[in-house]
């Protein structure tokens, strides 16, 4: 049985509730914001009941967005975008298995009716062929997805049709599940593994090539955890492996540098966004208080002022100098660092 088939075994047939996984890298863990939490309550009991992921995907300014669901499974997710969205924004939902779009699309009218507006629809699909479907290209300004892109054999599919279906400075922002090491094929055929989102797992390491040849540079790390794999069988089978999820957010920003360059720039957080009025965070070290000015890298710079959040900030800096790598934040000079004992075995003059 290939990937994709005993994907929608499992989540289709196997797979009643969340109850039923053998392990916690398909399920949320993080503490629920309190401004997400009623949202959350407004959602259908049998969505939530049949819900899968790994972290949480809820970008902040979203009013009026066009947003896309990857891998959207029973709509969890999709219904609650669709209230951050509005009634002026839009979410499409994209799932293979039909048991879950069945769930999803059931409670279609039962969300408009709760919600007072229709914003979702869902599309049976591929995620490794959106090309497919009839989505636009550049017509989105979000994309998300919760622990699906480990349950695709062409993750580089996937990273690259995103980035065609974002706009320009839009964002990809998304949980997945991430191994310490390249996995044996054995364990990454075991159906088992790869239901529980572990087989398909990518090394971290493969993941930021496969992003940047996809054309996101500078994939920003937003939260991580470790998993826990509480079958003693598959555990064993896995081990020495370790496993985190983890949120990363990726912009489709033209040009972006692989390190993070200073060019003398600033930002100053203006206050105000909903749900992070006094302090943005940006990723795992990126928070940004109000009116303080921020000393950013140029590309810090560019994914605040080329994509939805530019409102909310004032800029300083035309980037005309180049002062080197930022400090902290990047690769130092690799030059004088060598012990005058070093081996020179292995030269190459």
């Amino acid at each position: 049985m290939n990937i994709q088939n005993n994907v929608k075994d499992y989540y289709g047939k196997k797979l009643q509730s969340s109850d039923d996984l053998l392990t916690d890298a398909c399920c949320t863990l993080e503490e629920t914001p309190e401004w997400l939490r009623p949202l959350l309550a407004n959602i259908h009991p049998d969505v939530t009941a049949r819900y899968y992921g790994c972290g949480l995907i809820a970008p902040l300014a979203l009013e009026g967005a066009r947003i896309l669901d990857l891998g959207s499974g029973s709509g969890r997710d999709a219904y609650a975008l669709a209230q951050l969205a509005g009634p002026t924004g839009r979410v499409v939902g994209v799932d293979m298995t039909p048991e879950q779009l069945d769930v999803a699309r059931g409670a279609l009218d039962w969300h408009a009716d709760r919600f007072g507006f229709a914003n979702v629809e869902f599309m049976e699909g591929d995620i490794e062929n959106l090309g497919a479907l009839d989505l636009e290209p550049a017509s989105f300004d979000v994309i998300v997805s919760n622990c699906v892109i480990n349950l695709v054999a062409d993750k580089e599919a996937v990273f690259r049709a995103a980035h065609s279906l974002l706009k320009p400075g839009g964002e990809f922002y998304f949980s997945d599940v991430y191994a310490d090491r390249r996995l044996p094929d054995d364990l990454r055929a075991d159906p088992i593994a790869q239901g529980e989102c572990l087989g398909g797992a990518l090394y971290w390491n493969d993941f930021l090539a496969i992003a940047g040849r996809a054309g996101f540079a500078d994939p920003r790390l937003v939260t991580d955890r470790p998993l826990t794999i509480n079958n003693p069988d598959l555990r064993s089978k896995l081990a020495p492996a370790q496993f985190h999820a983890a949120t990363y957010r990726l912009f489709r920003i033209d040009g972006l540098e692989t390190a993070c360059e200073d060019y003398g720039q600033a930002v100053v957080y203006k206050g105000g966004l909903a749900n992070a009025e006094r302090v943005f965070s940006l990723d795992n070290h990126h928070a940004i208080e109000q009116g303080r000015v921020f000393a950013v890298c140029g590309n810090t710079y560019r994914m605040l002022n080329e994509s939805r959040f530019a409102p909310w900030f004032d800029f300083l800096g035309d980037g005309a100098v180049h002062y080197g790598i930022f400090p902290g934040c990047g690769t130092q000079s690799p030059f004088g660092q060598a012990s005058p004992q070093t081996a020179i075995s292995g030269a190459c003059c």
